[in-house]
């Protein structure tokens, strides 16, 4: 390059070149002396190729070679490795092709679903454009009118054919969501989710369809003998103590055999218990007691003439289209997705409301006799 085309550029310019030729003191020249030592290292290397014969290039590494004309473009990863091998050739900087967060999608039409507890299951999606255009022309004239769902199917075995199924429900899903918790009733039992589009005629075309999963039973486990092995006697009578086994007005028939069973002895009396005999002296013997329990209330208002399902069950409107709705608030997380449609059927809205409740049971104090003497 010519010294005319060298003043021709930016000294910012003229700058990353030297840079990039390596030319030492580059940051601190002006652009005069910046176009001037460009000259000097054109003139240089101009000389250097007349005195010694060009080298030949070193080849690429054979499996890169193969897969660089695999593609017919070299990947990220080759142009990695390809330059540790490349020699007088200053380093490129390939972090910005590197991807800095994780895909929102994979290209790929699937469904999961996973067991949250015994009452509860967690679904997640993900469905490509292609698949919603196939369901488009399979329905053909179906199509207007036809909305997005997920189906429940029970697919629990049973004694006379073990491979039936039975859609348990339908739920409504919109464009806006990948993922959904859905109630279920009757553990322990097996469920697959399909997704797809109902049409208004019954017609459901499948999209995707999840891994079947099974709900645990309900209540404590039967594989329990692990959590006996370091309980120790006092321990054992404290336990059994604080969960009624020596309240005579309890049915603790059951609970009493099971200590028994796991101890391999039988349990005392609570006048020889290390929780003491006062507390059911003066506790449960005595007709004290003390219960708390809570109840949720769900209030909203929309429109008069719109429809609104809470967990997927319809809710009735007030003329003004307000609603007040009870709930039953049992411990743990409740997942309370709720549904707003318009009278046309061209709007949905959807809040999900999350709750959670964590009861906390402290060891009741009782005095002793003397104290009260």
């Amino acid at each position: 390059m010519s010294r005319e085309k060298w003043e021709l550029l930016s000294r910012s310019a003229l700058h990353a070149l030297a840079q990039r030729k390596g030319i030492a003191g580059a940051s601190r020249m002006t652009k005069a002396e910046l176009v001037v030592a460009l000259v000097k290292w054109s003139k240089a290397r101009t000389k250097a190729k007349q005195r010694k014969p060009e080298r030949a290039k070193p080849q690429a590494r054979p499996q890169l070679q193969d897969a660089h004309h695999s593609n017919g473009s070299a990947s990220t990863e080759e142009q990695v490795e390809r330059s540790k091998y490349t020699v007088g050739t200053p380093t490129k900087d390939l972090s910005a092709k590197v991807p800095k967060e994780l895909p929102k999608g994979y290209g790929k039409d699937r469904i999961v679903c996973m067991v949250r507890d015994p009452y509860w299951l967690h679904t997640y999606w993900e469905l490509t454009r292609q698949s919603i255009q196939r369901a488009e022309a399979a329905l053909g004239h179906d199509w207007h009118g036809s909305k997005p769902i997920l189906r429940v199917v029970d697919i629990t075995a049973r004694d006379v054919s073990p491979m039936s199924e039975s859609a348990v429900k339908d739920i409504d899903i919109h464009g806006g969501c990948n993922n959904w918790y859905i109630d279920v009733s009757d553990p322990p039992r097996s469920y697959r989710i399909d997704i797809g589009y109902l049409a208004r005629n019954g017609r459901f075309y499948v999209l995707a369809r999840s891994n079947v999963v099974t709900t645990p039973r309900a209540g404590m486990s039967d594989v329990i003998d692990e959590n006996w092995a370091d309980l120790d006697r006092e321990k054992a009578d404290r336990i059994f103590a604080m969960s009624g086994g020596f309240d005579p007005g309890a049915s603790s028939l059951e609970l009493k055999q099971l200590f028994e069973e796991r101890l391999r002895r039988p349990m005392g009396s609570p006048a020889v218990t290390s929780f003491g005999s006062g507390a059911f002296q003066y506790g449960k013997e005595r007709g004290f007691r003390f219960e708390l329990n809570a109840e949720l209330i769900v209030y909203g208002s929309t429109e008069p003439d719109a429809k609104v399902t809470i967990q997927g069950e319809p809710i009735k409107l007030r003329s003004d289209g307000t609603f007040t709705m009870r709930f039953s608030l049992p411990d743990g997380r409740q997942i309370m997705p709720a549904v707003a449609y318009s009278a046309d059927g061209v709007e949905e809205r959807t809040i999900v409301l999350a709750v959670e409740r964590n009861t906390r049971h402290l060891e009741p104090v009782v005095a002793e006799m003397e104290e009260m003497g």
